[in-house]
């Protein structure tokens, strides 16, 4: 699947999307693998209550399963101003 990186989020971990190859059940569960993988990604996702995570191009949780999911991004809240 597709995983989108958005700002500061995509600044920790240094890229702004990449394909992975995961058995993940949920979002939560992919995050676990992620953050796993390198203290960068560790780093980026070390509060997920920081973040905002879109399936497909639809905002979600991060209990939601990943079934049949070909895209997710991750994404700090909007702002408005």
């Amino acid at each position: 699947m597709d995983v989108l990186y958005f700002a500061w989020v995509r600044e920790r971990i240094g890229i702004a999307r990449e394909t992975v190859n995961t058995s993940a059940p949920t979002v939560n569960d992919l995050v676990d693998e992620l953050r796993a993988r390198e203290e960068r990604y560790a780093a980026a996702f070390e509060d997920t209550s920081a973040l905002r995570v879109a399936l497909d191009q639809e905002l979600s949780e991060f209990d939601a399963s990943l079934e049949g999911v070909r895209e997710v991004a991750f994404f700090p809240p909007m702002t408005g101003g």
